[in-house]
């Protein structure tokens, strides 16, 4: 067989283990793996598979993917690389599938730790939500914390579960159910519950998991499932799209999985977070010249458990530059400004939408000419909200909001 044929062929084998070792491996793992001439893996994994290892050991570098072009490198080579559990859930074969064609790849899972700790507490797998805390804030966890779910957490190590209760507790979640869940599958499997309130575990395994069940108090801040969020929510100096405007601006954005967003002009960042909100796939770069109204969004975004929101601090159209294209793009500040809309219409994938809100006569101006430049719909949205007027009460209307909506050919044309 030629070199070439031989890199086509499987020659990457992606193994997951268990704390039970070698006993919990297949016949054709155990085959794999001491037929492998190099195997790779975490400290842990190597001294749980030592006794099928024939060819050379290696540990995995720091950062690990110092080890992606030592692998590609060996193609054509038996190489295996050991994981835990599941390789493809929040492990090392999700990296490598994306340099490694998945025909030249076979792939023995084990079972996961989501798996075990489902076994475990006979839980649902399908019905838990599924964090993780490896390379991730505790931030992560606000948009699952619905009372009466479940919750499944990969900890980064032994200070995690502390730091999962502190931050229930903090939030209003102090009366959650805690399952700390220890080496799970091997001889040193443990498992012990607890409240989040008062949480006193000092003596937790690196290797654990936490099962909640949410319960929240009164005050909880629970994040709703629905777009336009109580402005509450945001920490902001008066540049914020106000919770009406901003739910029918979420529906003309139309997010969908996966899609990335430009928020130009972000101001407190409600736009972009509440798009990061839609689906844990989505991305969002939050482009704002002000550096206090950039750290504030910051701050909103870890805040409502999107700490992945980018910030680019730079005023529109300079900041564009050199920006992964856009799906969508929403311009509520900055509008005004020369060359904004056409620049970043011009940066949209095909395709893509637009919506540019508007409350002064200038950048309404310029709205018109988009109309009339790519076409789409203008409306214009009134909010009256209900205020005191001496000792009675009437309704006061706010700003009219001019919107524009526009959608890029598929053909990339204007």
């Amino acid at each position: 067989m030629s070199a070439a044929a031989q890199a086509r062929s499987p020659w990457l084998s992606i193994i997951g283990i268990g704390e039970d070792g070698i006993e919990g491996l297949t016949g054709a793992a155990r085959a794999l793996l001491s037929g492998a001439r190099v195997v790779y893996g975490g400290k842990r994994h190597l001294a749980l598979a030592d006794g099928l290892i024939s060819g050379e050991a290696r540990a995995w570098p720091s950062p690990l993917t110092g080890a992606v072009d030592e692998i590609l490198g060996l193609a054509g080579t038996p190489v295996a690389v050991l994981a835990s559990g599941d390789p493809y859930l929040y492990g090392v074969g999700s990296l490598l599938a994306r340099h490694v064609p998945a025909a030249q790849i076979t792939a023995i899972p084990a079972p996961s730790a989501f798996s075990l700790a489902c076994a475990r507490l006979g839980w649902a797998v399908a019905d838990c939500a599924q964090v993780t805390c490896c390379g991730r804030p505790v931030e992560t966890l606000a948009p699952h914390l619905q009372p009466g779910r479940r919750v499944l957490v990969l900890s980064a190590d032994e200070t995690t579960p502390a730091a999962v209760a502190t931050y229930l507790s903090a939030r209003g979640f102090g009366a959650s159910r805690l399952h700390v869940m220890e080496a799970l599958g091997g001889r040193r499997e443990r498992i012990r519950e607890a409240e989040a309130y008062g949480f006193g575990f000092n003596d937790v395994d690196p290797l654990n998991l936490i099962g909640i069940e949410v319960v929240g108090a009164a005050g909880a801040k629970v994040i709703p499932l629905a777009s336009g969020l109580p402005d509450a929510f945001f920490e902001n100096d008066g540049q914020l799209t106000k919770r009406e405007i901003r739910a029918v601006t979420l529906s003309s954005l139309a997010p969908r999985a996966g899609e990335r967003l430009w928020d130009i002009g972000c101001g407190s960042g409600s736009i972009s977070i509440e798009w990061l909100l839609r689906h844990p796939a989505n991305r969002a770069i939050a482009i704002e010249r002000d550096p206090e109204r950039a750290a504030r969004a910051a701050r909103n975004a870890a805040n409502l458990g999107v700490p992945r929101l980018e910030i680019v601090e730079k005023a529109a159209p300079e900041a564009f530059a050199d920006l992964p294209a856009p799906d969508a793009v929403f311009i509520g500040g900055g509008g005004q400004a020369d060359g904004v809309i056409e620049t970043a219409w011009s940066a949209l994938r095909p395709g893509g939408r637009m919506v540019v809100n508007a409350v002064t006569l200038e950048t309404e101006a310029r709205l018109i000419a988009a109309h009339g430049t790519y076409g789409g719909s203008l409306a214009r949205l009134s909010v009256e909200r209900l205020e005191a007027i001496g000792g009675r009460h009437g309704f006061r209307p706010a700003m009219t909001v001019t919107q524009w909506v526009g959608q890029k050919p598929r053909d990339g044309g204007a």
